[in-house]
């Protein structure tokens, strides 16, 4: 048997009981102190939330066959507000298209039509080239730039590597890029409004 006996229980010392209760009170509290801020820094900053948030945009400025661009989590989207003319370009070019009917995008049924679009008059997307992130740029009907062709009927060239979409970000066939363009979550609130951005779309 050992020579260390420890002391009975009623023998230790209340001061010492006292110092370990308060330095393990003070260890918690410090322990909560720190995990607070460390579980609070993985949720997302205000500005984070505010880049995420959904963008609401006035219609009633864009003309006829223009074209308006608004900002949407960092990226570019395009709002064009499209002519007759312009819509009826969209049909009669399915051969020369590589998914004419969007069957690669993850398109809501409103939106799986010629036109991608739930109202053929405004085409929402992102102006972000599938290809390699370049920005596109419209080019019209009848233009004399010779990237797009003779046979052009208006819609988006990426200077970057050549690929070409029609009026509705339908990519053409033998495109470097591999997918139309990406429509954004939106919906139409009134005649000249639009939410982007709005999941529940």
């Amino acid at each position: 048997m050992s020579d260390l006996a420890l002391p009975p229980s009623s023998a230790m010392d209340p001061e010492r009981r006292a110092w370990l209760i308060a330095t393990t009170a003070a260890g918690g509290v410090a322990a909560a102190a720190t995990a607070i801020p460390f579980v609070s820094s993985f949720a997302p900053s205000e500005r984070a939330r505010a880049a995420g948030a959904a963008v609401e945009v006035d219609l009633a400025d864009i003309p006829p066959g223009g074209l308006k661009t608004v900002e949407w989590r960092g990226k570019p989207v395009w709002i064009m507000r499209r002519t007759p003319e312009m819509i009826a370009a969209l049909s009669g070019q399915d051969d020369k298209l590589a998914d004419p009917n969007s069957s690669k995008d993850a398109l809501p049924e409103a939106l799986r039509n010629p036109g991608r679009s739930e109202r053929q008059d405004l085409f929402v997307a992102i102006g972000i080239c599938t290809h390699l992130g370049c920005s596109p740029s419209a080019v019209a009907a009848g233009t004399s730039n010779p990237s797009v062709g003779e046979d052009w009927h208006g819609g988006f060239f990426c200077p970057c590597h050549g690929s070409t979409f029609d009026l509705a970000g339908r990519v053409f066939k033998n495109k470097p890029a591999p997918t139309n363009l990406e429509i954004p979550p939106h919906r139409f609130l009134s005649d000249a409004r639009v939410v982007i951005g709005d999941e529940s779309a």
